[in-house]
């Protein structure tokens, strides 16, 4: 287990109203809706965030535009280096916080 997991499995731990999952078949934080509000990708931390927290995120240095697959970016989430791990329980948690107000897809 790498440093960057370990720590990302401790703030899911410490964060308040969320739950440990999967998305794009990595570790994420979901919000009690079931929308993922970040998630462990390349030993980075990606959140999905907007306004003034989105481009504090992206202001970082090394920190990027999520891309799953190359040249497609995500709209409004943001990919941030471990070297900001002191960073990410605010990210996370601005994350979750605005990811609880989605609604969730209905299922069929």
């Amino acid at each position: 287990m790498s440093k960057a997991e370990a720590f990302f499995i401790q703030l899911i731990q410490e964060t308040p109203g969320v739950k440990g999952g999967k998305m794009f078949g990595a570790l994420c934080m979901k919000a009690p809706n079931g929308k993922a509000a970040a998630m462990l990708w390349k030993d980075c931390m990606v959140v999905k965030l907007t306004g003034e927290a989105f481009n504090e995120a992206l202001s970082l240095d090394g920190s990027l535009r999520f891309e799953p697959m190359e040249g497609r970016p995500m709209k409004e989430w943001v990919q941030i280096p471990f070297y900001y791990h002191h960073l990410w329980k605010k990210f996370a948690s601005i994350s979750a916080s605005e990811v609880k107000e989605l609604k969730s897809k209905k299922k069929l």
